[in-house]
């Protein structure tokens, strides 16, 4: 991390009294406060910009003198909304998007506060410190499935004292929105205090009215990325909400959402770009923030509202406009030099007054973080053998007359139920002659509870799997064959948390992802890739009609998007918030199988 300079300092740079540590000269400022591009010259000094403008400030033989003739110079990128825990982790997603122009990501903590904690995930905080780039935090209030002890868990003095930490800019996204609408007290007494302390309360309204986006405003939410039309991000604009336009490997929505500007002529000084967690490989393909300035200006947005809206625009959203977004005296030294306004690839990337990467290649070394520090010594504190009995994946079922709530995917993650007449065998749903049918449980990782439901259209010839890649990060199983669903689900036990698909008893991927069961702990963002690619392969070999199985295994364990979800505490029909059929004690099971 380069040294900070003090604010005499940067006054005598600018004066030509003390030698600049770097100078940038003959390139084109792209100054996203007034909206110019202008010849300019740039100092730095420690990591601060010293002095902007035509002169030639005082250098020596220290001084590293960079020609920026025929270059754009701008405001590193900044990622208000990332998830650093599809597959990749933070130190590997770090490596890949800075070399990209991302030298600010602000990071949800969800699965990391799930497994580690307050105290752990306070550890975690200050390790991450030594990344390079600005790597800041958003602190979750509550989980993305309820589960018994979600509220001690995710309680207000943990949470007010992580939103204290220098590193952390505010509450993280409450996916539950309906809490925030109903006045949850709790929920809505933690965002004012946040508000009170200079800190930002990011949202996510997911299908959310514009009547009812009313009361999510009023309880105190920043910003929103959930529009997937124009006319939604319009709704959010006008309710005074910073409104995210988002392209994602799930969502990618940018053609549509975007013209909210392009034809409807808005202005732009309250929107921003979030690529929202894509999978490995679309930031492979596609890129990150780069991308997103990319299609912006391929879909007719003027270059400098595209960038404004991932540079200026984002760090006022987030309160750190002083620090960070633009290129100006006592600013962060974080600097893009762009060779053309149409790929806005980085030739060079300038962090906090250091060269960190030069032409697509990361040049400054990631911090070496021992993993195993932050793990559980045990991920599953029961037997493996518990596992190995068929039965347990099984839908209990007694009469062929009765119909079964079956959940349908319409799409990668929304479920419709369908009830379907199955036949029943020794007291289970009987799916042997059932084509496109699939048994799945979701096992408590404390092997507390399981709950049990049987999807259509998840795939057609699959086995068996077993994944802690969803958002309760317990052991989801899917498959046609119990018997080989108990192998992958023994497995991911063995392993400590990953996922594993299992094709005539014999495992065919295996995917380790020891950190809280969604992270591999690899540093090579390449492995990352390599993972999901291979992932979706064998699962559409199998039938899965889908394009991002990372997302579909995710949220079949959520509570907040449409359809029918296997949660803690059961099979539950999100729209009528009931529990279809409950999650069943793994006691109990055992107890009946010994009997």
């Amino acid at each position: 991390m380069n040294a900070k300079a003090n604010r005499n300092e940067l006054v005598e740079v600018a004066q030509g009294k003390r030698p600049a540590d770097m100078f940038i000269k003959g390139g084109t400022v792209i100054n996203v406060y007034s909206g110019e591009f202008l010849q300019q010259n740039i100092a730095l000094y420690k990591d601060c910009i010293a002095y902007i403008g035509q002169n030639e400030v005082k250098i020596n033989e220290n001084t590293t003198v960079i020609d920026a003739n025929g270059l754009y110079v701008s405001p590193g990128f900044i990622e208000t909304h990332a998830h650093p825990w599809v597959i990749y982790n933070p130190i590997s997603i770090t490596a890949k998007v800075l070399p990209l122009g991302t030298t600010t990501t602000v990071n949800d903590n969800l699965f990391f506060y799930l497994h580690l904690g307050h105290s752990g995930f306070k550890r975690l905080l200050g390790e991450l410190k030594n990344l390079p780039g600005n790597f800041f935090w958003l602190i979750r209030l509550v989980s993305q499935a309820s589960y018994p002890g979600e509220r001690d868990w995710f309680n207000k003095e943990d949470i007010m004292d992580l939103l204290s930490s220098e590193e952390v800019l505010g509450t993280a996204e409450v996916t539950r929105w309906p809490l925030l609408y109903k006045g949850d007290p709790v929920l809505l007494d933690i965002i004012d205090a946040a508000k009170k302390m200079g800190k930002i309360a990011d949202g996510h309204n997911a299908g959310c009215s514009y009547e009812k986006l009313n009361s999510i405003a009023a309880s105190g939410i920043s910003a929103c990325h959930e529009a997937i039309t124009a006319e939604e991000a319009l709704d959010r604009l006008r309710l005074g909400l910073w409104t995210v336009l988002r392209n994602s490997s799930l969502r990618p929505d940018l053609s549509k959402i975007i013209k909210l500007i392009t034809d409807g002529q808005v202005s732009t000084g309250r929107i921003l770009m979030t690529t929202d967690g894509p999978h490995p490989t679309f930031i492979e393909k596609e890129g990150f923030v780069d991308g997103l300035v990319r299609q912006a200006v391929e879909y007719g947005v003027p270059v400098i509202e595209a960038i404004q809206m991932v540079t200026i625009n984002a760090a006022t959203y987030l309160k750190q406009d002083d620090y960070i977004g633009g290129l100006a005296p006592g600013k962060k030294a974080d600097i893009l030099l762009l060779p053309d306004l149409v790929q806005f690839r980085p030739d060079l990337v300038i962090s906090n007054g250091r060269i960190v990467a030069e032409k697509g290649e990361l040049t400054t070394q990631m911090p070496d973080l021992d993993w195993d520090k932050h793990l559980p010594e045990n991920t599953f504190p029961f037997s493996r053998g518990i596992l190995a009995n068929p039965d347990l994946y099984l839908y209990p079922h007694t009469s062929s007359n009765d119909p079964v709530p079956v959940i349908h995917f319409v799409s990668n993650v929304i479920t419709e139920q369908e009830n379907l007449f199955l036949p029943a065998k020794n007291g289970y749903v009987d799916l042997s002659a059932q084509e496109g049918l699939m048994y799945a449980a979701l096992i408590d990782r404390k092997g507390e509870w399981v709950t049990k439901g049987i999807l259509e259209r998840f795939a057609l010839n699959l086995d068996g799997m077993a994944s802690t890649f969803n958002t309760t990060t317990d052991l989801l199983t899917i498959g046609r064959k119990p018997e080989a669903m108990a192998k992958a689900a023994s497995r991911v036990h063995e392993l400590g948390g990953g996922i594993v698909i299992v094709d005539d008893n014999e495992i065919i991927l295996e995917i380790p992802l020891q950190l809280t069961g969604m992270m591999t702990s690899d540093p090579s963002f390449d492995s990352a890739v390599e993972f999901n690619d291979k992932l979706l392969k064998v699962l559409q070999a199998r039938g899965f009609p889908f394009h991002d199985i990372l997302y579909t295994l995710l949220f079949l364990t959520c509570d907040f998007l449409p359809g029918l979800r296997l949660n803690p505490f059961g099979l539950y029909d999100v729209k009528s918030d009931r529990i279809l059929f409950p999650s069943t004690s793994m006691t109990n099971f055992l107890n009946k199988m010994n009997a």
